[in-house]
């Protein structure tokens, strides 16, 4: 896993466990760690990409008759 990769995952739970632990009254400060961890979430999944530790199969192509 990359540098990237890795900093992101952090920044991600890190932005979750904010949100679990914030009181119930501060519903803004909620929806702001909700949405940060969304977009280093798929930070994250593209630094993955990048890395290329995901890797699709190419067989996926239809074989000519």
């Amino acid at each position: 896993m990359s540098k990237a990769a890795l900093s992101f995952l952090i920044l991600a739970v890190m932005a979750i466990a904010i949100d679990q632990l914030l009181p119930v009254s501060m519903d803004t400060m909620g929806t702001v760690a909700k949405t940060g961890a969304g977009v280093f979430a798929s930070l994250f999944v593209a630094a993955l990409f990048v890395g290329r530790r995901i890797k699709f199969d190419p067989v996926l192509r239809q074989a000519k008759p």
